[in-house]
């Protein structure tokens, strides 16, 4: 991906997540005020369309948000970020599958003591 696309995504996600603070507030839903059981039938169809609007907004952030780690992971650098801080967030990934790896060799030699 290009220094520019993931520049765009990233402003995409902060809009969407300016769009689904207002989809999520319930003060915005229809009938809001009132209890459920005084909602009419429309009402609360509308009210639950907004719920799954919400949702679905926020589920798209989450998988922008994905993209721009995988995207990150990979060595697209963010803006302002320098080269020693990518290759020290290398390095640092690095440190942490080797970590993973022999804990998971520890738990091994655990089990199998048991």
């Amino acid at each position: 991906m290009r220094l520019d696309q993931y520049d765009r995504l990233q402003a995409l996600q902060e809009r969407l997540t300016d769009t689904v603070l207002q989809e999520a507030d319930p003060d915005r839903w229809p009938g809001e005020g009132k209890e459920l059981a005084a909602l009419t039938r429309e009402e609360r169809g509308d009210r639950y369309w907004c719920k799954r609007n919400a949702a679905a907004t926020l589920s798209i952030i989450m998988k922008v948000h994905t993209l721009l780690g995988a995207t990150h992971a990979r060595g697209v650098a963010r803006p302002n970020e320098t080269d020693d801080e990518v290759d020290l967030e290398q390095e640092v990934r690095q440190a942490e599958k080797e970590a993973a790896a022999i804990l998971e060799k520890m738990q091994k030699r655990a089990r199998a003591r048991q």
